[in-house]
């Protein structure tokens, strides 16, 4: 430990300016309050502060920016430098022993691993890196001789664990930065840990080997020939000399390794060891791993040299297609559950549908036998009825009782089939109607809509084109030509005043002609208006088992049903026209027809009212086309009380 502290003196010294110069960077105060304990603990209580950095460095996610920034902290100031120097004392007498040493890898490992190093990289690649590399081996070798002198076993445990920690860190340190893999073939203490004779540190090793080989294959081939010889002879001379399986199992996993990463190697080991296709043969066969060994045999036999890529690629095609058969069938299995649900929706339906149909089959065949059973009972009663009739009618007489008999049933049976054939016409005609009346509806919105458009096409507010200068002189000359050539002929004031009392004349007569004209349209529109009552007032009554006295009070009556239709006409416009403006832009025409409908009802109960109203229906008509989206406002006298909720408009 004094030697130690000798050697570190330069360094504190290094570290202490460096803390002093990099106190302006937001550096994290856990690190610069470690650094300060570390500058002024003694050596043997230097370990156990370092094993703080563990608690420094859980506190930031792996990979995150926050964990960047907390190992180049530790890099710059020196820790891990520090941390490397540390790990090649003697532990017997610190506090923690091995497992503190074993703790202080681990850390070194998680401090070089994602480490970012923006200055010297030439001095952290080339110099650091393997420098921890060759601490963590030299580590390994002491743990695996404190493991070989071990005599207890919870000793022995505890130094393997240490041991294992050790070789984890190294692994993790080489996958992150593959470059390191040559210098870990090429390590002296690595080779002096390969050569140990312990199956446990042993089996540690290969496995170590094998991980890193995995991660840089082509490390094989970039190493001195003399690293590469000693590898394979200590590998050769392990499954030589040993009769363990697990032993063997991993020296075979790893000369499989060696082999299919290089051809070239192939050929040294075929060549370099010519009896090592028989010694597998026949002391590894049947030992639990022939996968492998079968592998690595047809790899060295010298017949199939030729065939090893083919059959490399034989067994990646292999994984692949078994890769995606077990893809297909866990997505096959994924839809099982939804399979299933929709097989058993489609069972119970079915089921559903045969346990219907079965029950309308015995619905049907009991329906069935009743008909029958009165169909007997019914002859039955008529054959007892006859043969009483027998008994009580005189015998001159049964004849024409017969006769009666059967005229009374066929009378029965031709006003039965009378009614029906009647109702099937009626139900006829009122579909008919329905389709008359929707084909009605459906041309009018039609007629409606190419109205409309038609006026928007034919918009009054379009300019006409303008005539060029050319054409508008030519009409002016035309036009005063033909004034020149025709003349208007002089007319006296008393030829005036005749001709304008003629016009007065044939105008008068033609009002007089229009009125009655008019007052016969109306008379035929009040007329249809009834017959259509009528039509709607018999489609919408009752049948004869539900009709009543009040029913028929209506049909016996002639105004009766024409107030009422008037009654529902005027509702339904007095509905409309308490609708907002937005809602009656397409409503024109509807109120249009209920105030017809409305007003020829009315006149037809009141026929004395037919000519009073004309005028004012013609105004209104007249004011609907001018403009109906606004209510139309009318004095309160030109409503005449009817009855109850029936009203007309009058002058």
């Amino acid at each position: 430990m004094g030697g130690l502290g000798e050697v570190e003196r330069p360094r504190r010294a290094r570290s202490e300016l460096m803390l002093r110069e990099m106190k302006p960077l937001p550096v994290d105060s856990r690190i610069l309050s470690l650094a300060a304990q570390i500058i002024e603990s003694p050596d043997q209580d230097i370990p156990v502060l370092l094993l703080k950095l563990k608690e420094i460095l859980i506190t930031a996610s792996p990979g995150s920016n926050e964990s960047k920034k907390i190992k180049q902290d530790l890099y710059y100031c020196d820790l891990v430098q520090y941390c490397l120097l540390v790990l090649k004392q003697d532990y017997t007498k610190v506090p923690g022993g091995w497992t503190t040493a074993a703790q202080i890898a681990e850390i070194v490992s998680q401090c070089c691993v994602g480490l970012e190093v923006k200055t010297e990289r030439e001095e952290f690649y080339n110099k650091l890196l393997p420098s921890a590399i060759d601490s963590l081996l030299f580590l390994g070798r002491r743990l695996q001789a404190q493991f070989a002198r071990a005599i207890k076993d919870e000793k022995r445990n505890e130094f393997l664990h240490c041991f294992r920690t050790v070789t984890d860190a190294t692994c993790w340190l080489c996958r992150s930065h593959i470059h390191l893999v040559e210098n870990v073939l090429q390590n002296k203490h690595f080779q002096q840990l390969l050569t140990t004779d312990d199956v446990e540190t042993t089996i540690q090793i290969l496995s170590l080997l094998q991980n890193i080989l995995r991660t840089n294959g082509k490390a094989l081939i970039q190493i001195t020939r003399e690293a590469l010889h000693f590898l394979l002879d200590e590998l050769i001379y392990k499954i030589s000399s040993t009769t363990n399986p697990a032993r063997g199992n991993a020296t075979v996993k790893l000369l499989l390794l060696i082999t299919e990463s290089d051809a070239q190697l192939v050929v040294t080991v075929n060549t370099r060891y010519k009896g090592l296709y028989t010694l597998l043969i026949k002391q590894w066969t049947g030992k639990g791993f022939d996968k492998n060994l079968n592998q690595l045999l047809d790899l060295l036999d010298a017949k199939n040299s030729n065939a090893c890529e083919t059959q490399r690629l034989h067994q990646a095609a292999c994984m692949i297609q078994a890769s995606w058969r077990g893809y297909q069938t866990r997505k096959r299995l994924k839809q099982l559950p939804k399979t299933i649900t929709i097989l058993q929706r489609r069972f119970r339906t079915k089921r559903e549908q045969e346990l219907q149909s079965l029950k309308r089959q015995r619905e049907e065949e009991h329906l069935r036998q009743q008909l029958q059973l009165q169909r007997q009972r019914a002859m039955r009663l008529f054959h007892e009825r006859q043969l009483t009739l027998l008994e009580i009618v005189h015998a001159g007489q049964v004849d024409k009782h017969l006769h009666e008999m059967r005229e009374k049933a066929a009378l029965t049976i031709q006003r039965y089939w009378r009614a029906f054939k009647a109702r099937r016409n009626f139900h006829q005609q009122k579909r008919n109607l329905k389709e008359y009346k929707a084909a009605v509806l459906i041309q009018r919105a039609v007629l409606k809509f190419l109205e409309k458009k038609r006026r928007k096409k034919h918009s009054f507010w379009e300019q006409p084109e303008s005539l060029p200068d050319e054409q508008r002189i030519l009409l002016q000359q035309k036009v005063e030509s033909y004034i020149k050539l025709h003349p208007a002929s002089p007319m006296s004031e008393e030829m005036s005043r005749e001709l304008h009392h003629q016009a007065q004349e044939k105008l008068a007569h033609y009002m007089v002609r229009e009125r009655k004209n008019q007052r016969a349209k109306q008379h035929r529109e009040a007329l249809l208006v009834q017959v259509h009552t009528d039509v709607d007032q018999l489609l919408n009554a009752p049948s004869l088992s539900e009709c009543t006295m009040r029913d028929l009070n209506v049909f016996m009556s002639r105004s009766v049903p024409v107030a009422t239709k008037a009654k529902q006409s005027h509702n339904a416009m007095l509905k409309y026209m308490q609708w907002p403006w937005w809602k009656k832009l397409e409503e024109e025409d509807f109120f249009k027809e209920e105030l017809s409908k409305c007003i020829s009802h009315v006149c037809l109960a009141h026929p004395a009212l037919l000519g009073r109203h004309l005028s004012a229906r013609l105004r209104l008509l007249d004011a609907l086309q001018i403009g109906s989206s606004g209510p139309i406002s009318l004095p309160p006298a030109s409503l005449v009380r009817l009855s109850p909720g029936v009203a007309v408009v009058t002058d």
